[in-house]
C-alpha cells in the first residue's frame, strides 16, 4: 500500500493541533494534519456546517475567542495553498506504529466522510504530535439515561454545530468552569436556564495556598472571564447553586424534572436538603478527561493531574516519554484553548529545533498553573457514590448496574477496572468506556482503599491512587477490511 510522507504528522485539528501545524509550517516543515472531524476547530471552535447557512456563525462561539480561530484558519488555508500543509479531515487515526526512523499512522475514514472506494493511505513521518483533546467526565445518577439528559459539552456542541437546543427549560449541572459557559450559551440562544448546579465551591480557588493565590493573580483575564459569565447568569435570572448536585432525574418518555441536593465537603448529599426543579432537558458534566488512546498504546508515560484525571507526562518542550512523539493541549492536562494554542506553538518550535520565545514559555507556565488550581478546585469528591443506588446503570452501552460492579469488587475479587470489565462487561460497549470509565475507576479506587460504598464504609475525601490507563492496540473500532490490508510484519 502506498504511503504519504511528511516531516510532521499532527493528530487533531483543535486549538493545539491547528496552532502546532501552522507554526511548524511557518518554521519550514511539511505537515500532515489529520482530524476525525469534517471541519477544523475541534470541539472548542466547533461551528455550524456551511449548509446551515448561518448568517452569524461566530455568534455561538463569541465567548470562545473566535478571532484566534479565524486567524489560525487563515494561516492553515494559506499553507494548504502553498503545499506546506496537507489537511485530511474525516480521518480517524486508529494506530501508530514505529518503523525506524519513521512513524506510520494508520487511519480510517469516519462515517461522515464522502464515500470512497479505497481505504485511506497510511501517513509516515519522523515526528508525531498528538493533539487528541478530551471528552466529558460523567458521574452516573438515577435517571441519567432518560432522553433529554445530555452532556454539558454535548449541549454546547448541539448549539454551536447544529444551531439547536436540547430543550427550552434546561438545568445545567455538574462541576467545572465549562458549566458557566454552557449556561451562558444556552440562555443567549433563547433557552430558559433556571439553575446552574455546581458540585464544588468557588471558594476553593482561594483556599489552595500561596501558590494557588499567585496563579490566580497572574491570570486576571481568567477572573474577568468568570465575572462576565456570572453577570450573564444574573441577566438571565439564572440561580447559581454551589455545593449542590443533581442526584436524580425524573420522567417517563423524557426528563421532566430533577432533584437537587446540597453536598457536604466530600460530595455526599446532605439529608433533608433535596428540592425538585422542573425542566425538559438537563445538561450535565463533571469536567473533561484527556483522550489518551493513541498515547497509551505507544507507551507514553502518564501522571495524575490535580483534577484526578490521567494525563500525559511531558517535558518543558512538550515531548512525551517516547522519542519522536510530542503532545499538546488537553492530553497533558485539562487547561482550555488558550493553553492549548500556547502548547501547540511551543511544541512546533521544539519539533523544528527552533528556539521558542521566552514569552511563550512564560505564557504556558502561567496558564498551566491556573489550570492546576482550577482542576483541584473542581475535583470530584468520593462521596458522589452515595447518590448511586445499586440499580442505577453505570455502563449505559452494556446496561451494567452499580450493584453488579460493587459485587465484582466486594465478592468476586476484582480490584481494578480491567478485572471489573471482564467480570461485568462494563466498558465493553460501543463507547469503549468513555461514558462509564471514570465512574468505574472511581468505584474501584474507593473499594481498594476501603473508603467507598463497595466496602460498606462511609466515603470520605481521600487521595485515590489512579489505575494505569488502558493500553489498547486500536484507538477506535476498525473494520476488518482495513486490518486485512495491513502489510505483514517485517522479518527479524
Amino acid at each position: 500500500m502506498p504511503r504519504s510522507k511528511t516531516e510532521l504528522a499532527v493528530v487533531g485539528a483543535g486549538p493545539a493541533g491547528l496552532a502546532a501545524a501552522v507554526t511548524a509550517a511557518d518554521l519550514g516543515l511539511t505537515v500532515t494534519l489529520l482530524d476525525a472531524g469534517a471541519r477544523p476547530g475541534g470541539q472548542y471552535y466547533r461551528h455550524p456546517a456551511p449548509e446551515l447557512a448561518a448568517t452569524r456563525p461566530q455568534a455561538a462561539t463569541a465567548h470562545h475567542d473566535h478571532r484566534t480561530f479565524t486567524t489560525l484558519l487563515a494561516r492553515l488555508r494559506s499553507h494548504q495553498a502553498a503545499g506546506r500543509i496537507s489537511y485530511l479531515p474525516h480521518h480517524h487515526v486508529w494506530s501508530v506504529t514505529r518503523t525506524d526512523p519513521t512513524w506510520t499512522l494508520h487511519t480510517r475514514t469516519t462515517e461522515s466522510a464522502p464515500s470512497t472506494s479505497s481505504p485511506p493511505t497510511p501517513v509516515t513521518a519522523p515526528a508525531v504530535l498528538l493533539a487528541t483533546g478530551s471528552y466529558e467526565r460523567h458521574l452516573p445518577f438515577p435517571g441519567w439515561t432518560l432522553p433529554g439528559v445530555v452532556g454539558a459539552g454535548g449541549a454546547q456542541a448541539m448549539l454551536k454545530g447544529g444551531l439547536v437546543l436540547p430543550g427550552r427549560r434546561i438545568v445545567v449541572a455538574g462541576s467545572g468552569p465549562l458549566l458557566l459557559a454552557v449556561a451562558g450559551s444556552l440562555a443567549g440562544a433563547g433557552a430558559r436556564v433556571p439553575a446552574v448546579v455546581e458540585a464544588a465551591a468557588y471558594t476553593a480557588y482561594a483556599t489552595g495556598g500561596a501558590a494557588a493565590t499567585a496563579a490566580l493573580l497572574r491570570n486576571p483575564a481568567k477572573l474577568a472571564e468568570g465575572a462576565r459569565h456570572g453577570a450573564a447568569l444574573l441577566r438571565a435570572h439564572t440561580r447559581l447553586l454551589t455545593r449542590h448536585a443533581v442526584v436524580e432525574a425524573h420522567g417517563t418518555d423524557r426528563v421532566e424534572a430533577v432533584t437537587v441536593a446540597r453536598l457536604d465537603r466530600d460530595w455526599r448529599p446532605v439529608p433533608g436538603t433535596s428540592r425538585r426543579i422542573p425542566c425538559d432537558a438537563l445538561a450535565v458534566g463533571h469536567g473533561l478527561v484527556p483522550e489518551l488512546s493513541l498515547a497509551t498504546a505507544l507507551g507514553c508515560a502518564t501522571r495524575t493531574a490535580p483534577d484526578d484525571t490521567v494525563a500525559l507526562a511531558l517535558d518543558a518542550d512538550l515531548r512525551t516519554s517516547v522519542p519522536g512523539v510530542w503532545s499538546a493541549g488537553e492530553t497533558g492536562g485539562i487547561g482550555g484553548a488558550q493553553l492549548a494554542v500556547a502548547e501547540g506553538t511551543l511544541a512546533a518550535h521544539s519539533i523544528a529545533h527552533a528556539p521558542a520565545p521566552t514569552r511563550l514559555r512564560r505564557t504556558r507556565t502561567r496558564l498551566r498553573a491556573f489550570a492546576d488550581v482550577m482542576g483541584a478546585a473542581h475535583r470530584p469528591g468520593t462521596g458522589w457514590q452515595h447518590w448511586l443506588p445499586d440499580a442505577t446503570d453505570v455502563c449505559r452501552c452494556e446496561e451494567v448496574p452499580a450493584g453488579r460492579i460493587r459485587e465484582a469488587l466486594a465478592d468476586l475479587g476484582a480490584r481494578d477496572a480491567r478485572t471489573v470489565k471482564l467480570l461485568t462487561r462494563a466498558g465493553m460497549g460501543w463507547c469503549q468506556g468513555r461514558m462509564c470509565g471514570p465512574a468505574v475507576s472511581a468505584l474501584c479506587a474507593t473499594a481498594d482503599t476501603g473508603t467507598g460504598t463497595a466496602a460498606g464504609a462511609d466515603t470520605g475525601a481521600t487521595d485515590q491512587e489512579q489505575p494505569a490507563p488502558d493500553r489498547r492496540p486500536l484507538a477506535c473500532p476498525v473494520p476488518l477490511r482495513d486490518l486485512a490490508q495491513l502489510p505483514p510484519p517485517a522479518a527479524d
